[in-house]
């Protein structure tokens, strides 16, 4: 199955800069093995104001029970607010059958 995430980030308040930049470096080594499992599909940035950490994510899990482990395994887990959007095949689809 394949899944629209929706990540807002939030630092807590008087959270160190050394931390925020290990946790920064730990989520993005993560990401990469969850790239790699074939988990994460595509990731996307949407415009952010100030302090904002905003990232919109297509992922692929078995089920959604799956891709909670997933998202909970992200070292940024505990300080993002996640909305996740089950996604099927839209009969429309013009990629589908396509080479």
């Amino acid at each position: 199955m394949e899944f629209l995430v929706d990540m807002r980030t939030t630092v807590p308040p008087g959270t160190s800069d050394e931390t925020v930049a290990d946790t920064r470096r730990r989520e993005a080594a993560r990401s990469g093995e969850l790239a790699a499992q074939g988990h994460i599909l595509r990731l996307w940035k949407p415009p952010e104001g100030p302090g904002e950490w905003h990232t919109i994510g297509l992922f692929a899990a078995a089920d959604e029970a799956e891709l909670r482990r997933v998202l909970e395994s992200m070292p940024l887990h505990g300080w993002m607010a996640v909305t996740v959007t089950p996604l099927k095949p839209h009969p429309g689809d013009p990629g589908v059958g396509r080479p």
